[in-house]
C-alpha cells in the first residue's frame, strides 16, 4: 500500500543525506586548505621593491630576494663602454650587455649574486674584468656578469624586474 503523503521514514532519508552532505562538504575544507602554500613560503617568493636613489655611480648594493643575493649597481660609463666593447663570440657564455640589462637604464646592473659554478657568492668590483670575482674557484665576471675566465659555464643570472619608476625596481 503507497501514500502520497511523506511519511516520517521520508522525512529522516532526507533529513540523514542533508546532514552527510554537509558533514562531507565541512571534511573537504580543510583537506583543500592544507594544500594551500605555507604563509612563509608566500612571503618568501613575494616581489620586493628597492628604491635606487640612494646608491652613487659605481656603488653596489645587495639585497635579498627568495633567500638569494641580489646585485644591484649602478654601473659607470666607463664600465658600461668596457661591457658594450667587448666581442660577444669570445665569450664563453655569449650574450650581450644590451640583453643584460633594461633599455633605457643601462647604468643599472641587477643580478642574482651566486657563481655559476658551485654557488659561492662572488665579489663585487674585483677581479681582471672589475666587475665580480668569486674567490672560492677564481671564476671572473666581467661589468655586466659575464663570465670570461675560470671554472664557470655560465654569466651570472638576471632576475625577473622592472622599473616602477627611474629610482625604484621590483624584484620579482
Amino acid at each position: 500500500m503507497s501514500s502520497a503523503e511523506p511519511t516520517r521514514r521520508d522525512f529522516i532519508y532526507i533529513a540523514t543525506t542533508a546532514a552527510a552532505a554537509v558533514g562531507a562538504a565541512a571534511s573537504l575544507v580543510p583537506l583543500v586548505a592544507q594544500m594551500n602554500p605555507d604563509a612563509s613560503t608566500i612571503a618568501a617568493g613575494a616581489p620586493i621593491d628597492v628604491d635606487l636613489a640612494p646608491i652613487a655611480e659605481g656603488q653596489s648594493i645587495k639585497v635579498f630576494w627568495r633567500g638569494k643575493p641580489i646585485f644591484i649597481e649602478r654601473r659607470t660609463k666607463k664600465e658600461i663602454d668596457d661591457a658594450r666593447a667587448v666581442n660577444v663570440a669570445s665569450l664563453p657564455d655569449p650574450q650581450s650587455d644590451e640583453a643584460r640589462v633594461k633599455a633605457g637604464h643601462e647604468q643599472w646592473l641587477v643580478l642574482i649574486g651566486i657563481c655559476t659554478h658551485l654557488g659561492c657568492i662572488p665579489l663585487a668590483h674585483q677581479g681582471a674584468y672589475g666587475g665580480f670575482f668569486c674567490p672560492c674557484h677564481g671564476s671572473q665576471y666581467d661589468t655586466s656578469g659575464r663570465i670570461r675566465r675560470g671554472p664557470a659555464p655560465q654569466n651570472l643570472a638576471v632576475p625577473p624586474y622592472a622599473f616602477l619608476s627611474d629610482s625604484k625596481i621590483r624584484i620579482g
